[in-house]
């Protein structure tokens, strides 16, 4: 289980909000957990339980702009008041070195849910040297022209209003669409799962569903189409374990459409080492679905080969 919050200071100067479980007996390897938009990573306490009970060391910290992290250029709802995608990846580098500090030798697997996996892949790709694995989950990097027009808003937005405050187009554009996809829905947030239990869970968080910036959404489109591209896959190694899932109900990746593009993407530029699992009836939020057990299982199952292997 999660002990109290445990604070990094990363040279990015936020004060990092994040939280450890050890592994159950002989270490395999280090888990690094990337979260998504508006959440946080307490939210996680139960896949790092069972990622501890298979034998990972498992650290999960909070975003800057999010739950409990601190720093001055970053309110809840933004990165940093400029250059917030290297600063929200040079706090993920600062809990590597962390990590890899306290427990030396061991290999290190990076994931991320949604935002998260955004946030990883983009890690990786400027720190290719720094980790084992990546796995993205419920993630969209393949926005295209919708995700162009988000941007030219966005930076109206920006024009009129400024950067620091929310935007009025994106969440309708977003959260708003994926809700309304869900038919008979009980709530704006049945989209990220099919168990009322964890979507009322996420509603009453008050860590959670808060309004980002508009500059936090144009970090998020930078994330987006920055990392696919050839100039960034061409860092990393072509035998990167890379580990791609998606729900076949996800509104947010166009019912997992997006997952198999970054799968045929990432192939095409040859990478020999990719894992692709869609489930068929999942939402967004495959650690909080129904068959989220058998999910973390097969993660599980991956994660030991890659160790194993390395």
């Amino acid at each position: 289980m999660f002990a109290d919050t445990e604070r990094l200071n990363s040279p990015t100067g936020a004060k990092i909000a994040y939280h450890y479980v050890p592994a159950t007996g002989e270490a395999r390897g280090i888990l690094l957990i990337s979260h998504g938009l508006a959440e946080h990573s307490r939210r996680y306490e139960t896949f790092a339980d069972a990622m501890a009970a298979q034998g990972f060391h498992v650290y999960a910290h909070d975003h800057r702009g999010h739950g409990e992290t601190v720093a001055h250029d970053a309110p809840i709802g933004r990165f940093a008041r400029k250059d917030g995608v290297a600063r929200v990846i040079a706090d993920v580098l600062a809990m590597r070195e962390l990590a890899a500090g306290a427990h030396p030798g061991l290999p290190i697997i990076l994931f991320g849910h949604s935002m998260g996996g955004l946030i990883s892949l983009n890690t990786i790709v400027t720190h290719p040297d720094k980790f084992d694995a990546v796995t993205v989950w419920n993630s969209n990097f393949n926005a295209g022209l919708g995700g162009r027009a988000a941007q030219l808003i966005l930076k109206t937005e920006r024009m009129f209003k400024g950067s620091d405050v929310p935007s009025g187009p994106l969440p309708k554009l977003t959260f708003g669409t994926w809700g309304r996809s869900i038919t008979n829905r009980r709530t704006d947030f049945d989209w990220l799962s099919r168990i009322p239990e964890h979507v009322d869970k996420y509603i009453a968080d008050p860590l959670c569903g808060f309004d980002a910036s508009v500059s936090l959404w144009l970090d998020i489109f930078e994330l987006t189409f920055r990392a696919p591209q050839k100039a960034y896959l061409d860092r990393l190694r072509r035998d990167m374990p890379i580990h791609l899932v998606g729900g076949a109900k996800d509104p947010a990746t166009d019912n997992a459409k997006a997952i198999s593009w970054l799968a045929n993407h990432l192939k095409s530029a040859g990478f020999s080492h990719i894992t692709t699992e869609i489930y068929p009836d999942m939402r967004h939020e495959t650690l909080n679905e129904i068959g989220a057990d058998e999910a973390i299982s097969r993660f599980a199952d991956w994660c030991k080969e890659v160790t194993a292997n390395t």
